[in-house]
């Protein structure tokens, strides 16, 4: 049972603990949305005001503004909010890690560069198909006008050719978007530092931080180790093996319970039948006494289509559900 390993991390560190897991296998795939801040509040009106409250969390990342409404959140009911970080906390993960006062990572622990994308109107390469998007990363346009400065040798004085050859591609107002984004990614890193650093005794590590984890790694998915994380500045705990024992096999039980390290297999929950039901847990908000897990229902079915023999999977509902 997952509480049951909740409960025995609430004794390792003398604090309240609450489960944040959203999942990342196809096509269940859920992400850091803001329809949590209800379901987290009901968790924290029921666990009250606490000295410290610990959030165990895994995540490949999602909205960027939902880390901050989040932390402030569990601020308001904790004098301390320390992170427990078994393995992934990407993107949106780590903007809520940096929010807290520590961060306690396991030797798998990984934190991840915060390279927000915006989306292109449609697809330069196939222009008459207005509803395909393309992502637009905004370090990909950083490195792109790096690439004509440093090895096509262009001067300052050409880069606006190179500008202007980019906006020809892309609209002008998605280039924009891609600009704000990365000036709203900064401010955000700010903010949460701001909440447990000070602003001019720590002047120089929010800076590091925030240019590290902002642009200065280019690699979206590059994996921040725990030493990396310490070296920029954010204040890192190292489990003593009995806690990082506990947090990895809470970790195991959510990705079992997820079903993680499993491909999806219609044709195997079909077998012999035409039609099928099935029902998937994509995400996890616990707590000692509460659960409340993101749930897929839907069905499975072999259809013919054009002469052909398929099978049809249809999500019927994707909602949060109390356990």
């Amino acid at each position: 049972m997952t509480q049951n390993l909740i409960e025995k991390i609430e004794k390792e560190r003398n604090s309240k603990v609450i489960t944040y897991v959203t999942g990342d296998r196809q096509p269940f795939v859920t992400k850091v949305a803001d329809d949590i801040i209800p379901i987290f509040a009901k968790h924290l009106d029921k666990i009250g005001k606490q000295n410290k409250i610990s959030l165990f969390l895994y995540t490949r990342g999602g909205d960027m503004i939902t880390p901050i409404r989040l932390i402030k959140l569990i601020r308001s009911y904790a004098d301390e909010v320390e992170m427990l970080i078994p393995y992934r906390a990407h993107s949106a993960g780590t903007l809520i890690s940096i929010g807290a006062d520590k961060i306690v990572m396991g030797r798998l622990g990984e934190l991840s560069p915060v390279d927000p994308s915006t989306g292109h109107p449609f697809n330069p390469e196939n222009p008459l198909n207005k509803s395909q998007k393309m992502e637009i990363s905004v370090e990909d346009l950083n490195s792109y006008f790096l690439l004509a400065k440093e090895k096509a040798g262009v001067k300052d004085d050409q880069m606006v050719n190179i500008f202007e050859d980019l906006t020809a591609k892309i609209h002008p107002l998605s280039l924009g978007n891609a600009y704000r984004a990365t000036r709203m990614a900064k401010q955000i890193v700010g903010k949460l530092l701001l909440m447990h650093f000070d602003k001019d005794r720590d002047k120089q590590i929010i800076e590091n931080i925030t240019n590290e984890i902002t642009g200065d790694i280019c690699i979206h998915g590059y994996p921040i180790t725990r030493d990396e994380a310490a070296s920029l500045g954010l204040k890192m705990i190292e489990p003593e093996q009995n806690l990082e024992n506990l947090m990895w096999e809470l970790y195991e039980k959510y990705a079992e319970k997820m079903e993680l390290k499993k491909k999806f297999d219609p044709v195997a929950i079909l077998g012999s039948q035409e039609v099928a039901n099935f029902k998937f847990y994509g995400a996890f908000i616990e707590s000692a006494e509460l659960s409340d897990g993101f749930v897929f229902d839907g069905k499975v079915r072999r259809i013919i289509k054009d002469n052909r023999a398929n099978i049809d999977v249809n999500v019927e509902s994707s909602v949060w559900e109390n356990l």
